[in-house]
């Protein structure tokens, strides 16, 4: 048995893990018997963990809770499984994650089509809507009218180059390119997260009788319960790869992979705010960079706020990174929302033919509040290995 000390600070709700190879050289055995309980002034409680077998770690959240200062392993015989909160379900070409029976996160698979009357060429699959807050409220939106391209949480390149010919995969209306779901790789669920990666072809459509694939990417998408009923966590990890003999130029443009999110329609120039790790707000963020970005506004009943709090990762191309963030007086002085985390808004990238690149980012999806030092704290759990303290009992 042995003891996990917590340091001092902000306490958040999110993932910590231990080796299994420290656990077993600790005398316990790595099966259903194993239990974890958090040691404080109330006494014990069990907390649920995760095996990620390929990794070798065992995941857990501690809480924000203050009285629990340190964690416990042990084998209990007797001991019963702990159910999560987490599922998955599959229904109509939508991949519905669900947290305590509520869908928080969708991955629509199937394909949707424009409405009545709008070309076709907007047809769409792979991509990620509605995000849910754990309360309830939508925070993203497909088919604007005034962008039928923009499809909830999705991460298209705009101007890139194929043996010297431009091919957009974003703007639909063009007939250029689009990016479709292929198959799903990975699908798991837990106590702690659920799961899925899937393939997406990014398809040049420049020759309409013989398409051709000019990136396969791999999406991971993973939802973490925090155990607080106001936020979750949202992992967005793409792997992508050029099979194309000359690869693929991504010309550096103010749109283009990396991260999109439309915003619902409630959202406004006077009810909706930004504010970046450098200070930035929504007047000021347009083309900046930044380790983060809250994006925060009114909820659905006007009783409060809600939001995500995005966060890039420092092995990320040009981190911190550059971020497209539509300016107060858009959409004809409306000043709807667009959020974009961008690696290519100030330069070039160049992609080798069968080399893998890799994007990572995560989301903190929120109800009430969130401010500029829990977002610092968050990040800084993002980017690198959070310290345990082990203490052999």
């Amino acid at each position: 048995m042995f003891d996990m000390e917590r340091g001092n600070g902000i306490i958040l709700s999110q993932p910590y893990f231990v080796d299994t190879d420290v656990i077993e050289a600790n005398g316990l055995q790595i099966d259903t018997t194993l239990v974890l309980v958090g040691n404080g002034e109330n006494g014990q409680q069990r907390i649920p963990y995760q095996l990620d077998k390929d990794s070798g770690k065992i995941w857990f959240v501690p809480g924000h809770e203050r009285d629990v200062d340190s964690y416990s392993f042990f084998n209990d015989p007797s001991a019963a499984t702990k159910k999560g909160k987490l599922e998955q379900e599959k229904h109509n070409g939508d991949l519905k994650l669900r947290l305590g029976g509520n869908p928080v996160v969708t991955y629509r698979y199937g394909m949707t089509y424009p409405p009545e009357g709008v070309d076709s060429l907007y047809r769409k699959s792979g991509y990620i809507h509605p995000i849910i807050t754990p309360k309830g409220d939508t925070l993203t939106r497909i088919q604007a009218p005034d962008h039928y391209h923009h499809y909830g949480l999705w991460g298209p390149w705009t101007h890139t180059q194929i043996d010297g010919e431009r091919v957009d995969f974003w703007n639909l209306r063009e007939g250029m390119g689009t990016v479709l779901f292929k198959e799903f790789k990975e699908n798991g669920t837990g106590n702690l997260y659920t799961s899925f990666t899937a393939l997406q072809e990014h398809i040049d459509l420049k020759t309409q009788e013989n398409p051709q694939i000019a990136l396969n990417e791999y999406l991971t998408v993973k939802i973490w319960d925090l155990n607080r009923p106001d936020r979750y966590m949202l992992d967005y990890i793409t792997n992508f790869n050029s099979p194309l003999e000359d690869g693929i130029l991504f010309e550096a443009y103010r749109y283009g992979g990396g991260l999109g999110l439309r915003f619902h329609e409630r959202w406004k120039a006077d009810n909706c705010t930004v504010l970046t790790s450098e200070g930035h707000d929504r007047a000021s963020a347009d083309g900046t960079n930044a380790r983060w970005c809250i994006v925060a506004g009114k909820s659905s009943d006007g009783k409060g706020t809600n939001g995500i709090l995005f966060l890039s990762h420092t092995e990320n191309r040009k981190h911190p990174e550059p971020m497209r963030i539509w300016p107060l007086d858009a959409n004809g002085g409306r000043g709807d929302m667009f959020f974009e985390f961008c690696p290519i808004r100030h330069e070039e990238w160049q992609i080798e033919p069968n080399k893998n690149y890799s994007l990572k980012y995560r989301m903190i999806v929120f109800d009430g509040e969130l401010g500029p030092d829990e977002a610092e704290a968050y990040w800084q759990h993002f980017v690198g290995d959070p310290e345990i303290k082990i203490t052999k009992n």
